[in-house]
């Protein structure tokens, strides 16, 4: 399997890109979302891929990042949803949205996306609402909950102290590192 492609950018197009690695032109199908982000033709460009393999073809598929390549392989792994439309939904709805979209049971958002009908839209939240809402809540929460965290030690504070601490004032449903860290410190501060 190709996990992926650092070369020079030979080619953009609105169905893909061509990547010259090692003097071979690899074909990649990329969300158009990604197009624009990319270098200009002949710059160095590093894509993480996913190999989709069938017995009548071999295609490349690429992403900016391993959260792009991540949702694509659980899209595809659900019933009725191949690369084509995975690769339209990743080129329609940012990550963070696609989450929230599952999360919040949007059908009639993700029915915006060309070529996705309403009972697909109904299958992909009802095989998705466990399993994505989870992981995207969880990196929030870690990357959220580290650095207010590493805040609270800056200011002096012992790491358990702070953490159960921290963790009160997580559950009690302050989201944004301002206001989890007044709530920690209130907590602190009976303390």
């Amino acid at each position: 399997m190709i996990a992926s492609l650092r070369g020079k950018l030979i080619s953009k197009r609105p169905d893909g890109v061509v990547v010259d690695v090692g003097g071979v032109g690899y074909s990649v199908s990329v969300p158009l979302s990604i197009l624009s982000s990319l270098p200009d033709e002949a710059s160095e460009v590093f894509l993480f891929t996913y190999m989709h393999v069938r017995e009548d073809i071999l295609q490349l598929f690429g992403f900016r990042s391993e959260e792009e390549k991540r949702i694509f392989t659980t899209l595809i792994g659900v019933s009725g949803i191949g690369p084509k439309i995975a690769l339209s939904i990743l080129s329609t709805i940012p990550t963070d949205t696609f989450y929230g979209l599952v999360h919040s049971e949007d059908v009639e958002a993700l029915c915006r996306v060309p070529g996705l009908g309403k009972k697909t839209a109904q299958r992909i939240i009802l095989e998705l609402r466990e399993k994505l809402p989870a992981l995207a809540m969880k990196e929030k929460k870690d990357a959220l909950y580290d650095d207010t965290l590493s805040a609270l030690v800056n200011l002096g504070y012992k790491k358990n102290v702070a953490q159960d601490a921290l963790d009160r004032a997580y559950d009690s449903g302050s989201r944004d590192i301002e206001s989890l860290l007044k709530e920690t410190l209130k907590y602190l501060t009976k303390e």
